[in-house]
């Protein structure tokens, strides 16, 4: 053995019992990637959506002592919004905050996250997560490579070029986007065309006329500053017959190679950003009825009558739909009802 290549060796076996006292809590490091398809902002402005990934990466990065740091890429900026979740799957993506239902034809069980009439209220939504669906919703997901980190749950309404959908009368004839297939389902029962895109592209569909309304969240109204194209609000900010899960979602692959210590701080962290989140979207619910009003669109709201009569056309159409596409999605919507 050369000299070079003993002290080498004798190095290593020196520092070998130093090394094992060193703790295992942030010995590994890691730079993680989120995606998100929504405008980027500030920790204190913009769109919650973009500022709960920023607070989640501050305090995930200040509690792991800067073992794990994050890159941040809003508006669809480092990949497809629809390809987010299967790169998720496949490590491919650290993580991402999207609508679960996105990644409906690829995980049919995916679509209970955007089902009419299934939640009809911020607290029902809250109470999936310790609820049996939640956790079977949580299982299938861990199943196919990703790992719900915060439960994001918003209401939703319907902006309009003309009149304002309000009854499921008032889509007949019309071009609307509902932004997953259950909710098409509805809408087609109703009498409407339905046109598939990404919320980021409902502006641009809206503006040329290749769409007459469009479905989708107090925050995204706001944030795709849909009031330019709009001419008519439908608010979910007393009730509404449909409310959209958007979590905080982790690559699998990704999460199960980290410690056990930065796991728990990115979960521990997740959970807390979630009450920040309901409060958020609340606020948005009574935000864009004052933007739209402000920019002369009629604002209307909705009633428990009209709740009722798209959650019986739901029932009756998506509900059956979503149950027969396999064993899993029945099983996952007779444990949604019992939370209705």
């Amino acid at each position: 053995m050369s000299a070079f290549t003993r002290r080498q060796f004798l190095g290593a076996l020196a520092a070998a019992p130093l090394a094992s006292t060193i703790p295992s809590a942030w010995a590994q490091s890691a730079s993680l990637k989120i995606s998100h398809q929504f405008p980027g902002g500030t920790i204190t402005e913009g769109d919650f959506r973009d500022r709960l990934v920023r607070m989640f990466a501050q305090q995930v990065s200040e509690r792991s002592k800067g073992a794990l740091k994050f890159e941040i890429y809003p508006g669809s900026s480092l990949m497809k919004t629809n390809a987010q979740f299967s790169a998720m799957r496949k490590g491919a993506l650290d993580m991402s905050l999207v609508p679960l239902n996105y990644a409906g034809g690829e995980v049919p069980e995916t679509n209970i996250g955007l089902m009419p009439g299934l939640v009809t209220s911020y607290q029902q939504g809250a109470a999936w997560k310790n609820a049996e669906v939640g956790k079977e919703l949580a299982r299938v997901l861990g199943e196919k490579g990703v790992v719900i980190v915060s439960w994001i749950w918003q209401a939703g309404g319907v902006a309009s070029r003309g009149k304002p959908i309000v009854d499921p009368a008032d889509a007949k004839g019309m071009k609307v986007r509902g932004g997953s297939r259950e909710m098409d389902l509805i809408l087609k029962e109703a009498g409407a065309a339905v046109v598939t895109l990404p919320s980021n592209e409902i502006y641009a569909a809206m503006q040329t006329g290749a769409m007459d309304a469009a479905m989708t969240s107090s925050t995204s109204f706001m944030s795709f500053r849909l009031e330019e194209v709009a001419k008519a609000l439908t608010t979910g900010r007393d009730k509404a017959y449909w409310y959209m899960f958007e979590p905080l979602m982790m690559s699998k692959a990704v999460f199960d190679k980290l410690p056990k210590d930065q796991q728990a701080v990115i979960m521990t962290v997740g959970a807390e950003m979630e009450q920040f989140a309901t409060k958020a979207a609340q606020a948005d619910d009574i935000a864009v009825a004052q933007v739209y009003q402000k920019a002369g669109a009629k604002v209307v709201d909705l009633n428990a009558e009209v709740v009722k009569k798209w959650q019986d056309i739901a029932r009756n159409t998506a509900w059956k739909d979503f149950a027969g596409r396999n064993a899993s999605c029945a099983k996952l919507l007779a444990l949604a009802e019992k939370t209705v």
